[in-house]
C-alpha cells in the first residue's frame, strides 16, 4: 500500500527517473512501474492487471489523475481489487504501441491516457482512454467500470482470458503482420490525390478537427512536386504552413508549435510542446524555403530553432522532450492574454492595435474569456510588431511557467538534430551546427553503453531502457544530416554503424521488416513492427529512407538490398492505403526519381572555389542529390573506407574536381559550375 511521509502519501513510483511517474508518486493508489514484481504480485494475489499509460505533458492525463488517481474512493477499489501499473509511453513505446492496437481493435479510437485492463498472461480484455471517475454524458465512470471487471473478474474469468487471447492474436494480425509487394509510381499518384482529397483549402492542412501537423505528408507533396512538377502539391505544403503559423497552433509571443489543434482553423490547441513536432516542423519550413526563397518559411524555422535553444536545451546539451500544456492547474494559462493585460503591457493605442492584429477580444476566443494570440484571416507579416512582441514576451515570463518534461530521449534528440543540422546547411548558419554536434556529443558520453547499445531514456543522470527502433532510425537521420551539413566523414561512420546494429537487433530475418524492440530486449505479448506514418514518422519508414540515402552516399549496394526487401516486405500494405505512409513513400521516391551522386574533390585545406562550388551545389531543394567532400589527406582516406564510391576521385589538374554520377552512370570529371550545371540539365542559378 501507499505510505506516508513528510509530503503525505507515497508510493513506488518515487523510486523512478520518468517526470510522469513521478508526477503519480504521491497518489493514494498503490503503483507499481511495469516490472515483473507486479505481475507476479497478481498472479500470487489473484487480482487483475490495471494499466495507466501516458505521458508527463498529457491534459487529459492530468484530468484523470485529478479526478480518479487522486480520489480514495477509487485508489480503494483499485487498491484492493487490482494490481495498477503506471507507464510513461515516452519511455516505452513498445508497450504503449501494443495496448494502443488493443485500444483501437476493441474501441476503434486511441489516445492517452490508454486505460487497458490485463489478465495474468498480460493479455487484454478491455480497454479505453479517458475515464470520468462517474459516468458522465453517456462516458462509462471508471468506478462503474472497475466494479464490473472486479465482478467479471470473480465470477466469469474465462471469459476474460478468452477476450484477452483473441484480442492479442487480432492485434498481431491486423496491426503487426503486412502483406508484401512491389510499390510503384502508381501509389505515389494514389497517396497525392488522396490527400488532395482530404485538403482543406480554407485552412490549410488535412481533414477536420481536430488537426495534427503531420509534417511528414508535407515532405512527401515536396517530393512528389519535384518528381512531377504538380503546382497543386507544393500548393498545400505552402498553406498548410502558412496557416499554421497564423493560428493559436503557434506561439506568437515566445514561438514554437503546440501538439496539434482542436479545432479546423489551427486556432485552439492542446497547449503542450513536443521535440519531436518542432523538429519534423523545422525540416518542413526548411524545404519550402529551399524551392520558394520565401524568407518567411525560413524565419519561422528560425524562430523554432529560437525556441528550443532557450527552452528545451540542457546545460550539456541534450534536448528536453516537452513542455507542459498547463500551468496553475489550468490548461492554456501560459499562454493567453485579456485585451486588459496588452494594453497595461504596451499602452492604449499600441495596446488596441495589437490586439486587433492578433485577435484578441474582450470576448475572447478560449476558455474564461482569454484569447489566444493569432493572426487567422491576417497577413502573416509581423515585423510591424516585432517590439510589442518582445515585451509581452518579457511580460509573461514572470508567469508561472508550464511543467517541463526534462528527461532526453534519443529518438526525438535524433529528429531535433536531423532539423538543425539541416538548418545549418540551408541558411549557412553554424549556430545550428554546434547545437546539433552538442546534442550528439551528450548521446554519447551518456546513452550508449560499453558494448555500444543505444539506450532510450536520460534522465537526472541515469541512462536506462535498450533504445527501440526510432532511437536508432531517428539517430541515423540525424547523422547523416551533421555529415550533410559538415562533411566531416566522422559522422558518415557513425551512421553507418548504427545502422548496421539497428539491423542486427531490429531485423525480421524471415518476413524482412524491422521490429519495434529489439532480440535483447524484453519479451511482451507481441512483437510490434510498425509501418504507418502518423503523429511521428514509423521507424520502419525512417529506416527505408536512411538505406537508400547511405546506399547514394556510399555505393555499398548490400544497402540498397536491404532497402529494397523493406519497401517489399510492406509493399502490399502501402498499396492499399498509401496515405497513410506518406515518409515510406519518401523512400519510395528515391527509388522512382533520377538520382544525382556527387563528388568534390579538394586539397586538405579547401579554398574559395571549392568552398564556391560546395555552396552552389548545396543550394535549393534537390532530396535526390547526394553530396560528399573528399579532400586529399586522412579524412579523404578515412571516406573512401566508408564510401567505395569516391574511390579513384582524385583531383585533376591540380584543381578542386567533381565527379557526378546520374542514375548510375558516371560522367567526364569537371571543374565549372557552368560544366556542372550541363551535365546536371538543370536552369543554372549558381
Amino acid at each position: 500500500m501507499p505510505k506516508e511521509n513528510m509530503h503525505g502519501t507515497v508510493n513506488r513510483l518515487a523510486n523512478e527517473k520518468s517526470p510522469y511517474l513521478l508526477q503519480h508518486a504521491h497518489n493514494p493508489v498503490d503503483w507499481f512501474p511495469w516490472s515483473e514484481e507486479a505481475f507476479e504480485k497478481a498472479k500470487k494475489e489473484d487480482k487483475p492487471i490495471f494499466l495507466s499509460i501516458g505521458y508527463s505533458t498529457c491534459h487529459w492525463c492530468h484530468v484523470m489523475e485529478q479526478e480518479s488517481f487522486e480520489d480514495h474512493e477509487i485508489a480503494g477499489i483499485l487498491n484492493k481489487n487490482f494490481i495498477s501499473i503506471k507507464v510513461d509511453r515516452e519511455e516505452r513505446p513498445d508497450i504503449d504501441a501494443i495496448y494502443m492496437s488493443a485500444c483501437q481493435a476493441l474501441t476503434g479510437r486511441g489516445g492517452w491516457p490508454l486505460t487497458v485492463f490485463l489478465n495474468h498472461d498480460k493479455n487484454p480484455f478491455y480497454a479505453g482512454t479517458y475515464f470520468p471517475k462517474e459516468n458522465r454524458l453517456g462516458m462509462p465512470g471508471l468506478k462503474d467500470i472497475l466494479e464490473k471487471v472486479s465482478s467479471k473478474w470473480q465470477n466469469d474469468r474465462y471469459e476474460l482470458i478468452n477476450i484477452g487471447n483473441e484480442i492479442t492474436q487480432a492485434v498481431e494480425h491486423h496491426f503487426f503482420t503486412h502483406a508484401p509487394g512491389n510499390v510503384t509510381e502508381e501509389s505515389l499518384h494514389i497517396a497525392f490525390s488522396q490527400l488532395e482529397e482530404n485538403f482543406d483549402e480554407e485552412y490549410g492542412g488535412f481533414g477536420s478537427a481536430p488537426k495534427f501537423p503531420s509534417p511528414h505528408n508535407l515532405y512527401f507533396l515536396l517530393r512528389y512536386y519535384h518528381l512531377t512538377g504538380n503546382e497543386s502539391a507544393l500548393h498545400m505544403v505552402k498553406k498548410t504552413l502558412t496557416s499554421m503559423y497564423r493560428g493559436g497552433i503557434y506561439d506568437h509571443i515566445g514561438y514554437g508549435f503546440c501538439r496539434y489543434s482542436t479545432d479546423k482553423k489551427w486556432l485552439v490547441p492542446h497547449f503542450e510542446k513536443m521535440l519531436y513536432d518542432n523538429a519534423l516542423l523545422a525540416i518542413a519550413y526548411l524545404e519550402v524555403y529551399e524551392i520558394t526563397r520565401n524568407n518567411f518559411f525560413k524565419e519561422i524555422a528560425q524562430e523554432i530553432f529560437t525556441y528550443v535553444s532557450r527552452e528545451l536545451t540542457s546545460p550539456e546539451g541534450g534536448f528536453y522532450s516537452a513542455e507542459d500544456a498547463d500551468s496553475e492547474g489550468e490548461e492554456g494559462k501560459f499562454y493567453v492574454f485579456t485585451p486588459q493585460e496588452v494594453i497595461e503591457v504596451l499602452g492604449e493605442v499600441r495596446g488596441q492595435e495589437f490586439c486587433k492584429q492578433y485577435n484578441i477580444t474582450a470576448n475572447g476566443n478560449f476558455e474564461h474569456g482569454n484569447s489566444i494570440p493569432n493572426l487567422i484571416g491576417k497577413n502573416p507579416e509581423k515585423d510591424e510588431f516585432q517590439k510589442d512582441l518582445k515585451k509581452l514576451f518579457e511580460y509573461r515570463e514572470q508567469r508561472e511557467h508550464p511543467f517541463k518534461d526534462d528527461k532526453i530521449l534519443t529518438s526525438w534528440n535524433g529528429l531535433m538534430i536531423a532539423a538543425l543540422a539541416k538548418g545549418s546547411r540551408v541558411l549557412n548558419d553554424e549556430r545550428y551546427l554546434n547545437m546539433a554536434q552538442s546534442s550528439y556529443r551528450f548521446i554519447e558520453k551518456n546513452l550508449i553503453t560499453n558494448n555500444q547499445r543505444l539506450l532510450t531514456r536520460y534522465r537526472d543522470g541515469e541512462a536506462s531502457i535498450p533504445g527501440f527502433l526510432d532511437d536508432y532510425a531517428y539517430l541515423v537521420w540525424g547523422l547523416i544530416e551533421l555529415y550533410n551539413a559538415s562533411f566531416e566523414p566522422y559522422y558518415l561512420e557513425k551512421a553507418l554503424i548504427f545502422n548496421d546494429e539497428m539491423i542486427k537487433l531490429f531485423w525480421d530475418q524471415d518476413q524482412g521488416g524491422l521490429y519495434l524492440y529489439g532480440h535483447d530486449s524484453e519479451t511482451l505479448v507481441s512483437r510490434p513492427k510498425e509501418i504507418d506514418d502518423s503523429a511521428l514518422p514509423s521507424g520502419n519508414s525512417v529506416a527505408t529512407r536512411n538505406l537508400l540515402e547511405l546506399f547514394h552516399l556510399t555505393g555499398k549496394t548490400s544497402l540498397e538490398e536491404l532497402a529494397e526487401r523493406q519497401i517489399n516486405s510492406f509493399g502490399g500494405s502501402v498499396n492499399k492505403s498509401p496515405i497513410y505512409y506518406t515518409h515510406f513513400l519518401t523512400a519510395v521516391y528515391l527509388v522512382l526519381t533520377t538520382t544525382e551522386e556527387i563528388t568534390v574533390v579538394s586539397d586538405p585545406e579547401p579554398d574559395e572555389a571549392t568552398s564556391v562550388l560546395v555552396e552552389a551545389l548545396i543550394k535549393g531543394f534537390h532530396p535526390n542529390r547526394f553530396l560528399l567532400v573528399k579532400t586529399e589527406d586522412r579524412k579523404g582516406r578515412q571516406l573512401e573506407e566508408l564510401a567505395p564510391i569516391v574511390n579513384n576521385r582524385n583531383q585533376k589538374d591540380n584543381k578542386p574536381t567533381i565527379y557526378v554520377c546520374k542514375d548510375f552512370t558516371c560522367l567526364t570529371p569537371v571543374h565549372s559550375l557552368e560544366e556542372i550545371s550541363q551535365q546536371l540539365k538543370i536552369e543554372s542559378k549558381f
